[in-house]
C-alpha cells in the first residue's frame, strides 16, 4: 500500500519541526531528519544509541541538490552519480563549510546518495519544496546501532516503536542490504562499504577496477564498525561440508540452533528451524536481514550460516555475516 497525500504531508511538517520519519529506499528502511537542522539529527543518534561520531547518510531528491551539500565535486564522481542515481551508490564528497559536524561526524566529507525508491523520492522531493535550498534527509537504517537492518515498515515499527514519530510504509525493500560507499574526496575513487553496486558496475563506469578499502586514512562511513548488523542470538558461519556434523553436534548437546543455507535441509538431524536462501547473491543479499530477524526470534540457543562462496559476486553478502558474526550475542 503506497502512502496518502495526507501521509506525505503529515511526514514533511514532522521533518520540518525537527521530529524523525521511517522511510522506505530500495536498500533499508531509513531513520530520517532534517540534515541540516542539529537538534533533528541528534535525535537519530538518541534513538539508535549511535556513537557521536559515527557519520550518517543524506538523502538527497536529485543531482541538483549536491552542489548545495558538497564542494570540489571532482568529474569521475558526477559519472558515477549519473550512472547510478537514483539508486543503492553514496558517494563521499569534502562537504560545504556549512554542513552540520552532527551529520559528518566532524569530518570535512559528507556522504550524499539519491535513492531509488519511490516514495522516498516523493517524500525528499516534497521536503525540498517545501523547505527549499535543496533540502537533504540524513537517514541512517532504522534500527538499534548496531542490529539487523529493517526491510520492512513492521521492522522498524519492532525496532524503535515510539521513537520514531512516523513510519512511511513503502512495502519491502527491494535490495534488503546498504548501499556501496564510494569516497570521491581523495583523488582515486575508492569503495569504503561493499553492496549491490559490485566493483565490476563499478569498473564499467570507470574503466578500471577500484580499490576496496577500510584501513585508517579513509573517511569513517556507516557501517564500518567490525561489529554490525547483528542478532541478539550468538550466530556461526560453518563451512557446507562440515554443516551436518555441526548440526548434529548442537543437538547432541541439547542445544536448539537454526540455520541458514542456499542448500535444502538434510532429512536426517533436522535444527530447530531451517531457512532456505536464494542460491545467487543478489537474491541472498535481499533476502538475508530477514532470515537473521526471524531466526533472532525462533527461541534458538545459536544461529549457523552456511559459509557462502568466496568471489568477488558475494563480497557484500561477506561484509554483512562477518560483521554480523562480530556482533551476535552482545546484547
Amino acid at each position: 500500500m503506497s502512502p496518502t497525500e495526507a501521509d506525505y504531508q503529515r511526514a514533511v511538517e514532522l521533518l520540518r519541526a525537527g521530529e524523525l520519519v521511517a522511510m522506505p529506499t530500495e536498500t533499508v528502511y531509513g531513520l530520517g531528519a532534517d540534515a541540516a537542522n542539529p537538534a533533528a539529527v541528534a535525535k537519530i543518534f538518541a534513538a539508535k544509541g549511535r556513537p557521536a561520531d559515527h557519520p550518517l547518510i543524506v538523502h538527497l531528491s536529485g543531482h541538483d541538490a549536491v552542489d548545495r551539500w558538497a564542494e570540489q565535486v571532482p568529474a569521475v564522481a558526477w559519472e558515477l552519480m549519473e550512472a547510478f542515481w537514483p539508486g543503492p551508490l553514496t558517494v563521499i564528497l569534502k562537504k560545504q563549510a556549512w554542513v552540520p559536524d552532527a551529520v559528518t561526524g566532524g569530518q570535512d566529507t559528507v556522504g550524499l546518495r539519491v535513492p531509488g525508491h519511490p516514495v522516498a523520492l516523493e517524500l525528499l522531493r516534497r521536503f525540498a519544496a517545501a523547505t527549499g535550498e535543496h533540502a537533504g534527509i540524513a537517514a541512517p537504517s532504522a534500527n538499534r546501532f548496531g542490529r539487523i537492518s529493517p526491510t520492512t515498515a513492521a521492522h522498524v515499527a519492532e525496532e524503535l516503536g515510539d521513537a520514531v514519530s512516523m513510519i512511511l510504509d513503502g512495502g519491502p525493500c527491494a535490495v534488503g542490504i546498504e548501499s556501496t560507499i564510494v569516497d570521491c574526496s581523495r583523488g582515486e575513487p575508492v569503495v569504503l562499504r561493499p553492496g549491490h553496486i559490485s566493483p565490476l558496475h563499478l569498473e564499467a563506469i570507470l574503466g578500471r577496477r577500484p580499490a576496496i578499502e577500510t584501513a585508517v586514512g579513509a573517511p569513517r562511513v556507516s557501517g564500518s564498525l567490525e561489529a554490525h548488523y547483528a542478532p541478539v542470538t550468538p550466530l556461526r558461519m560453518v563451512a557446507g561440508e562440515r554443516l551436518l556434523d555441526f548440526i548434529n553436534a548442537q543437538r547432541h548437546r541439547g542445544g536448539k540452533c537454526a540455520v541458514i543455507s542456499a542448500n535444502q535441509p538434510p532429512q536426517a538431524g533436522m535444527p530447530h528451524a531451517w531457512r532456505l536462501m536464494p542460491a545467487d547473491p543478489v537474491g541472498y543479499a535481499h533476502d538475508i536481514y530477514a532470515a537473521l530477524r526471524d531466526m533472532d526470534h525462533a527461541g534458538v540457543d545459536l544461529i549457523v550460516v552456511e559459509a557462502i562462496p568466496e568471489d568477488a559476486a558475494w563480497a557484500a553478502v561477506a561484509d554483512r555475516l562477518r560483521r554480523a558474526v562480530a556482533g551476535a550475542g552482545q546484547a
